[in-house]
């Protein structure tokens, strides 16, 4: 988890998405990979937008960006994190997903309230699918992750919880402490033991907590789990099911993305 890609644009969650990169940056002695990015509203693609009304709306959104990358610049010049930065203009999923080669780790946010952009659970799920890298979905309100807190991993046996674990070795090795919990669907094609086993063999020590629920109530469990054992940060899996059946049906990853206060490392195995 060397190489780390961060968001850099106005809205309301920069300021959570910063903080958390530094703060693994700093844990894993870890690279920023900057993009800041000029976003091309996606209505300005519709042919019933006037051309001049579109190049009007781009160019105040090239105004706005120009003064804040200067800004963010100029901040993160005076930390003590390597990084790199590419400034450019495009389409929010295609870009990020067009920059995550050589990438370990992208950290983007979540916006629970429609706040600022309002399909980033949809940005999310295709950066997930589309380029198998682990996500760090991070909610506005926060102020970085408390990399050296207490971790949940959610682990059903699925492959897509197993490239979640592996991916979070290295934050799991810094953690203070991580709960295995096993979501005991009758489904489980690895066993939480086994996780548990590996997880040992890489010197994290950890407790399981055995939670027997149906599919369609992971999200509320989990979220339990998060509020009352106060855990400060979520590994799982995302969209382990069918992307169109959870857009239309719900799931534990779209319930976690819209309600989980805590920043959440999600990977889903291609």
């Amino acid at each position: 988890m060397k190489s780390i890609l961060l968001l850099i644009h106005d809205d309301e969650g920069q300021e959570a998405r910063y903080q958390a990169a530094l703060d693994v940056a700093r844990a894993v002695e870890g690279h920023l990979a900057c993009l800041d990015l000029t976003i091309v509203p996606e209505y300005i693609g519709d042919y019933s937008v006037p051309m001049t009304a579109g190049g009007l709306l781009l160019a105040e959104e090239n105004a706005i960006e120009a003064a804040h990358a200067s800004r963010m610049r100029t901040r993160i010049e005076r930390e003590d994190v390597p990084f790199d930065w590419t400034s450019t203009t495009g389409f929010l999923s295609q870009t990020l997903e067009a920059r995550s080669a050589l990438i370990d780790l992208i950290v983007v946010s979540t916006d629970d309230a429609d706040a600022f952009f309002p399909h980033m659970t949809h940005v999310i799920g295709d950066l997930l699918v589309h380029t198998g890298k682990p996500v760090l979905a991070v909610p506005p309100a926060c102020r970085g992750i408390t990399v050296h807190g207490r971790a949940l991993v959610a682990w059903d046996g699925s492959q897509d919880a197993e490239a979640a674990l592996c991916s979070a070795l290295p934050l799991l090795q810094v953690a203070k402490s991580v709960t295995l919990f096993h979501v005991d669907n009758g489904a489980t094609a690895t066993g939480v033991g086994e996780a548990a086993r590996y997880l040992a063999r890489h010197g994290i020590t950890s407790t399981i907590k055995n939670e027997p629920v149906g599919f369609e109530r992971v999200g509320e469990a989990l979220l339990r789990e998060v509020a009352m054992a106060r855990h400060d940060f979520v590994v799982m899996g995302g969209f382990g099911h069918a992307r169109t059946i959870e857009a239309i049906f719900g799931g534990p990853t779209r319930t976690m993305l819209r309600e989980c206060d805590v920043p959440m490392l999600l990977v889903h195995r291609r």
